[in-house]
């Protein structure tokens, strides 16, 4: 199945960037991922845009990316970032939306392999208000699943001390740095942009 190209390759160049800002400012520089870090430095982050707003297109493009990942040298390609900056504006349906890439995951027989993590610009956690700063801790430019290597979490969780205590950290780390900080960063994309 091809792929439509509803964005030009400039656009698409845009996503990427403003990706790898929001990657740059605030999962390394805030440090909310410090397994993040190694990873960008290395160039082992493959990014992919999906260009149009249909959950089948998608999902094939997801079956395609993770076999690719699963495939692919750790050393060469560790993780996959699938962006999708035309798809499921509104989050409760990204979150639906999941449920079938899950789905994707299992039946290519690569749970316990790979695993999917989600972002998206309006990201919310159960019970948490939608302006809650603890929300952007998984809160990126475009909506966007982020493909990881088990193995590779693995190795980073062990060897960083207390991993589990990561997430608490990030919360506190946001609610110092407050809306103010989180929007000196400079990370919405622009009005041109896709």
């Amino acid at each position: 199945m091809s792929i439509p190209s509803e964005i030009s390759k400039p656009d698409i160049a845009r996503v990427i960037t403003a990706m790898q800002q929001w990657l740059e400012r605030a999962v390394i520089g805030l440090n909310l991922c410090p397994f993040a870090k190694a990873v960008h430095v290395k160039n082992q982050i493959h990014y992919v845009v999906y260009p149009g707003d249909d959950a089948k297109e998608c999902l094939a493009l997801l079956r395609r990316e993770l076999q690719e990942l699963a495939d692919a040298d750790p050393e060469v390609r560790d993780t996959t970032l699938l962006i999708a900056p035309h798809a499921w504006p509104d989050f409760l349906d990204f979150n639906d939306f999941l449920d079938q890439a899950d789905r994707v995951l299992r039946k290519a027989k690569l749970d316990g392999v790979l695993q999917i993590a989600s972002f998206h610009p309006h990201f919310q956690f159960a019970d948490s208000e939608p302006d809650a700063i603890g929300n952007y801790t998984n809160r990126a430019p475009f909506p966007t699943l982020h493909l990881l290597r088990e193995a590779s979490i693995d190795r980073a969780v062990q060897a960083f001390p207390n991993a589990e205590s990561i997430f608490e950290k990030n919360i506190e780390t946001l609610e110092r740095l407050g809306h103010a900080g989180w929007d000196a960063l400079g990370l919405t994309p622009s009005k041109e942009s896709p």
